[in-house]
């Protein structure tokens, strides 16, 4: 892999992680909208799913 390639893949890997940090203390402010490490994992799937495709290509 190019240097170019692997940057992206950190930056990528980095706001993947930022976003699942996000979900997961949003649901932990408010417990009533679901059980934090419920909605962390659900939006790191669904994150996955489409950035996995376009990564692979």
């Amino acid at each position: 892999m190019s240097t170019l390639a692997l940057l992206v893949l950190l930056l990528l890997v980095l706001v993947v992680v930022l976003v699942v940090g996000a979900l997961g203390y949003l649901a932990h402010r408010h417990p009533a909208l679901a059980m934090p490490l419920m909605v962390a994992m659900g939006g790191a799937t669904f994150l996955a799913a489409c950035i996995v495709p376009i990564a692979i290509r």
